[in-house]
């Protein structure tokens, strides 16, 4: 816990003398890359999800048979790429500040977690009943969530310790509980998401490192079928950001404060139509949240909500404009940097890195 914390640190510190000259030259460049091996068919490319202190960045690309395979992006733009033994399709999410990645792959019967140690060997993950599991989350001191099915198909989360204890767990009257985004659990075990009730609505929830699950609900969140509240990331001072589905099946975007005080909040030029609308991805320890708001034409679009509530909208130049195209953020780190994939008119995926 010690070097871990060190590290920490030693990066701030490092990072805020270096945060002024660097931001005054590249404030809001973005930085696009493909992974060598990334095809160029529609649903192909690069896939980008977690951004970690340094700038490394960690996702999954497919090729042009249609497989997914790992990979990591150091700040120098150096890519490794990579898949556990006996993987036909790799995806990684989670990555933290030593650079331990998670995600998971399947082999030719079915699913597994897997944890991807900085010196790059893999350990799988599997809860005791598990007939499919997803992993999403993993924190700085190398605890990870997700969940699994079991052999009746219903959903559990799990909470897998740094030595390998894996807890499982389930919400108050959830049929189906999901804890598997890559930004889900905090430093201090806190672990938020989100279960369906008997009639298919979605609840939040949070999970402390007592055990103890607080649903959220969130005013104005539809109370039918796949409706509802999704929490979809919280920071390691108790803030969650998330999104609701209404009545007429319209996104809206929300953030709950670490006193349970929520803000909702929307973003111009999103869609008002079902499917339409904005959702948050991540929210960073200084409470500046990115995620992506949906247009009248169905269109993707970035944005970054600072702490003070202001919204800055961004489109990566080479993003598609037809329906399901566009700019899709996925994390931010603690500096605002800005991590994500868009997709372009020919429907193949490229990651990018937003500088703050």
């Amino acid at each position: 816990m010690k070097s871990r914390i060190s590290t920490l640190l030693t990066a701030m510190t490092l990072l805020a003398a270096l945060a002024t000259p660097v931001q005054s030259s590249t404030k809001g460049q973005i930085i696009t890359f493909d992974v060598t091996g990334a095809g160029t068919c529609a649903g192909c490319g690069t896939f980008a999800f977690g951004v970690n202190l340094w700038g490394s960045i960690v996702g999954y690309y497919v090729d042009s048979s249609g497989v997914n395979h790992g990979f990591l992006r150091a700040p120098d733009g150096t890519v490794t790429s990579f898949d556990p033994t006996g993987s036909s399709y790799t995806q990684a999410y989670g990555l933290n500040v030593e650079g331990a990645i998670d995600g998971y792959y399947c082999d030719a019967i079915t699913c597994h977690g897997f944890l991807r140690s900085p010196d790059g060997s893999f350990t799988t993950i599997d809860p005791t009943g598990s007939v499919f599991t997803f992993v999403g989350s993993i924190n700085d001191f190398g605890a990870i969530t997700g969940d699994y099915y079991d052999s009746s198909g219903v959903n559990h989360g799990f909470l897998r310790a740094p030595n390998g204890t894996i807890t499982p767990f389930d919400a108050p009257g959830s049929t189906n509980t999901n804890a598997d985004t890559f930004s889900g659990l905090n430093d201090f075990g806190v672990i938020n998401g989100e279960y369906t009730d008997s009639i298919g609505v979605w609840h939040g929830f949070l999970r402390a490192p007592n055990g103890t699950i607080t649903t959220i609900d969130v005013k104005g969140a539809g109370t039918g079928a796949h409706q509802g509240t999704l929490a979809s990331s919280g920071n390691n001072v108790g803030a969650i950001s998330g999104v609701i589905i209404d009545s007429n099946n319209v996104y809206h975007s929300f953030l709950r404060a670490w006193d349970g005080t929520i803000i909702k909040f929307n973003v111009k030029g999103a869609g008002t139509g079902a499917g339409q609308g904005a959702y948050t991805s991540n929210i960073n320890d200084v409470g500046a949240i990115t995620g992506a708001y949906i247009d009248s034409n169905n269109v993707y679009h970035g944005f970054v909500r600072a702490p003070n509530g202001t919204v800055t909208r961004f489109d990566v130049t080479s993003a598609g404009t037809g329906a399901n195209q566009g700019t899709e953020p996925v994390s931010n780190n603690l500096w605002g940097a800005v991590a994500g994939y868009y997709v372009d008119s020919n429907n193949v995926a490229h990651g990018f890195l937003r500088l703050p």
